[in-house]
């Protein structure tokens, strides 16, 4: 049974990412980034840098599927729909790290510390269950322990589904319409921060989101 319902697993994360980059293919991309640093780009293979993107869990699969992301890896819950999406991670190439703020959150942290010597990281850091667009702090933690500056990240698109969830949706953009990424300027988190300073970087980090989706809403209605 657990055979079957592995390849099952397998089936349906091939269709999912075969059918997006269709849908994708046929996008008008624009990418943002707000201080010109270009070697942000996660999607370039020589870039030189290795950062932690920060985006929302209802936009996240604008920067999975806008390219081919390099040297990534991606923070996973552990539940079921966290398995298919871990599967869809890897035919992107991009490797998973399974845990959340919920579960397996230590093993999750040490994993992803390993992972930010080689790699960059993908997290969402209002996911598993929301508040939507709300931070949390685990984001910081690893910024802090490894070294690596964080990217806030957020995507808009000028036309989209919306898939309803229990706490968020999950934005679809409709085939031929114009996608943003927008890219914030990084900030570094020192190593050894009390609860004050975790407090204060955490809100650093949600007015830079807010800040990101601003100007996504005001190039959208430009």
């Amino acid at each position: 049974m657990k055979i079957r319902s592995r390849i099952l697993t397998r089936v349906v994360a091939w269709a999912f990412v075969t059918s997006f980059k269709l849908l994708f293919s046929t996008l008008r991309k624009e990418f943002v980034v707000l201080n010109n640093d270009w070697d942000l780009d996660a999607y370039d293979v020589n870039v030189k840098g290795r950062y932690l993107y920060c985006t929302w869990h209802d936009t996240i699969a604008m920067p999975l599927f806008l390219g081919q992301s390099e040297h990534m890896a991606a923070i996973v819950s552990q539940h079921q729909d966290g398995t298919y999406l871990a599967e869809a991670m890897r035919y992107l190439r991009i490797m998973p790290v399974r845990g959340s703020s919920r579960r397996g959150a230590v093993k999750a942290l040490r994993e992803a510390l390993t992972a930010a010597e080689t790699h960059h990281i993908t997290v969402t850091p209002d996911g598993p269950r929301g508040p939507r667009r709300k931070m949390k702090d685990g984001i910081i933690y690893i910024a802090s322990k490894s070294g690596r500056p964080i990217v806030p990240m957020t995507a808009d698109c000028e036309r989209c589904w919306k898939i309803k969830g229990d706490w968020t949706d999950l934005v679809i953009p409709k085939p031929f319409s114009r996608v943003k990424l927008i890219l914030h300027p990084p900030i570094h988190v020192p190593d050894n921060l009390d609860r004050h300073q975790i407090e204060a970087y955490t809100q650093q980090i949600q007015d830079a989101m807010d800040q990101a989706y601003d100007v996504a809403e005001h190039r959208r209605a430009a």
